[in-house]
């Protein structure tokens, strides 16, 4: 489960980076018609790459502290989703989704150190 949420984490975030980029070309290009709001537009494009930074610093966790790995890549997914809505749909999923699945793996314990009373 940790491989499976750290790839859909990868994955999701490098969608999310490419949203983010379309994001601010859209706001540029707007912009570049003297568009009202581009300059918005393109303002959320960066907080929206910032968030999808945030769900690839969570995805990498996912092996050494799952829980911090939860709860980054679940603030990327939502965070991103609020910022560009529409363009971060398929990001904001897998981002969201390995969040949660992350929040279901237990740590694994060291064997050698429980005792065994007989």
């Amino acid at each position: 489960m940790k491989v499976a949420s750290m790839v859909l984490g990868i994955v999701g975030s490098v969608f999310g980076i490419i949203a983010a980029i379309m994001a601010m070309i859209a706001g540029g290009i707007g912009g570049a018609f003297g568009a009202s709001g581009a300059s918005t537009v393109t303002g959320l494009g960066w907080g929206a790459l910032a968030a999808s930074v945030v769900g690839l610093i969570g995805s990498i966790l996912v092996s050494g502290k799952p829980k911090a790995a939860a709860v980054l890549m679940l603030i990327g997914g939502i965070a991103g989703i609020i910022f560009v809505s529409y363009f971060y749909i398929l990001p904001g999923i897998l981002l969201i989704i390995p969040g949660i699945m992350s929040f279901f793996i237990k740590p694994k314990t060291d064997k050698s150190s429980q005792s065994v009373s007989m």
